[in-house]
């Protein structure tokens, strides 16, 4: 039997089509030792809703690895069914919990130059990423429908059996609508190099049609908001990104790295660092005199 692996999702992009999988979404995240798990495919729209995971929920399922990816973090879910949270990381004392398993469980990498060689070695295909300085923050126009000869395909599959017994999601799931416009950050890595990467992650997109929304439709206005959160916002935060490759281009590229996630960290201020460590201080002197190691603390 194959056991269960715990992992805390850390991104998940938005929803691609594929001729193979129907529309699936690439959920990436962390083990509790901080190494990193990628999950393909997962048709995340189509899990119940009690099944449908939210950053930073723990899930528990059982995994194999990717026979079709050779890429050392990638895997696929025994039963998608399983993916099920269990637990979950908010964001309270300035993302304390969050911060351990991201700056502290996990390896931060700062240098492109050595995620591009660790790429081309296949010794790794997701990472978590400090810019030295982000630049700015841009977007293009795209193509504004899906490929039709891929959007007949899954089409047609949403009247077939797949990887569910019960396809009664099939009456009432349409596929979502593709994003008109892709989005960048330009920025420098640590030893100086610049580069321009792709941000693939799903909240870009929910919020570019949130921010359409509330736009009465004004593509410009809702691109400008978009650039606030993910430019003005984001720099008052100790910003990473988590960094992932695609299969096709992973050992190819000369830079295969896209940004898959945002982590807009809060900066740690110098008084909550000096109360939470007062806090813990505090615990552990109550514990020890609870234990009769120390005597318990009397009245001030």
């Amino acid at each position: 039997m194959i056991p269960r692996e715990r992992i805390l999702v850390t991104v998940k992009t938005y929803p691609e089509l594929s001729r193979t999988y129907g529309e699936t979404v690439c959920t990436a995240g962390l083990r509790e030792d901080g190494t990193w798990v990628r999950l393909y495919p997962v048709p995340f729209r189509r899990l119940d809703e009690s099944e449908q995971y939210k950053l930073y929920d723990w899930i528990e399922c059982r995994l194999r690895q990717h026979t079709a990816d050779s890429r050392p973090e990638s895997f696929r879910p025994v039963d998608v069914r399983q993916l099920v949270p269990v637990g979950h990381l908010d964001t309270s004392e300035q993302w304390r919990e969050r911060r351990q398993m991201l700056l502290h469980q996990a390896t931060v990498h700062t240098s492109l130059a050595e995620l591009i060689q660790g790429a081309k070695n296949n010794a790794l295909s997701l990472a978590v990423f400090k810019p030295r300085k982000v630049i700015d923050f841009q977007w293009e126009e795209t193509d504004r429908h899906w490929n039709p000869d891929s959007l007949a395909v899954v089409r047609a599959m949403t009247g077939q059996p797949d990887l569910f017994d019960d396809t009664s999601w099939t009456r009432t799931f349409q596929i979502v609508d593709k994003l008109p416009y892709n989005f960048y950050y330009r920025f420098e890595d640590h030893d100086g190099r610049s580069a321009r990467l792709r941000v693939l992650e799903w909240q870009i997109g929910a919020l570019y049609r949130n921010c359409l929304r509330s736009s009465n439709g004004d593509e410009g206005e809702a691109l400008v908001k978009v650039r606030q959160k993910y430019l003005d916002d984001f720099l008052e935060t100790d910003l990473h990104f988590f960094l992932g490759t695609t299969a096709a281009w992973h050992r190819r590229a000369p830079n295969p790295w896209m940004i898959v996630g945002v982590a807009p960290i809060p900066h740690v201020r110098q008084r909550d660092f000096f109360n939470h460590n007062d806090t813990e201080a505090t615990g552990r002197k109550d514990a020890l005199a609870r234990s009769g190691v120390l005597p318990e603390p009397g009245p001030v």
